[in-house]
C-alpha cells in the first residue's frame, strides 16, 4: 500500500464522488488508488529535458463548421407524436412542484 494515501483520503475522495465504500471495500480502494500514484510518480524519473512539448497529434488545426440555425420544418410532426401539447410546446408532468397549493 502506497505511504502517500491513506484510508481517510480514500474515504474523502470517495464522499466527495458521492460514492459509498463499505469497510470492506476500503482497502481494496487504497491499494489501487495508491498503485495508480505510484504510476504518476514513476513519470516525475522520466527525463524530458530536449523533447518539444506536444499541443496535438493532428495536422488540423480549429476545424470548425458554421453554427447555423437550421429550421427543418418537422415541429407538426413532432407535436402529433407528443401525449400532451400546448401553445405548440410539448407539456412533461411536473417534477418538482414547488408551490404552496
Amino acid at each position: 500500500m502506497s505511504e502517500k494515501i491513506s484510508k481517510e483520503t480514500v474515504s474523502h475522495v470517495a464522499s466527495l464522488a458521492k460514492l459509498e465504500l463499505t469497510d470492506e471495500q476500503l482497502p481494496y480502494f487504497t491499494d489501487q488508488l495508491g498503485s495508480i500514484m505510484e504510476i504518476f510518480d514513476s513519470l516525475n524519473e522520466v527525463d524530458t529535458k530536449n523533447v518539444e512539448p506536444t499541443f496535438s497529434v493532428t495536422d488540423q488545426i480549429n476545424v470548425m463548421r458554421d453554427d447555423v440555425a437550421d429550421n427543418w420544418g418537422q415541429s407538426d410532426a413532432l407535436l402529433k407524436n407528443a401525449p400532451d401539447v400546448a401553445d405548440n410546446l410539448v407539456r412533461t408532468p411536473t417534477i418538482i412542484n414547488e408551490s404552496e397549493d
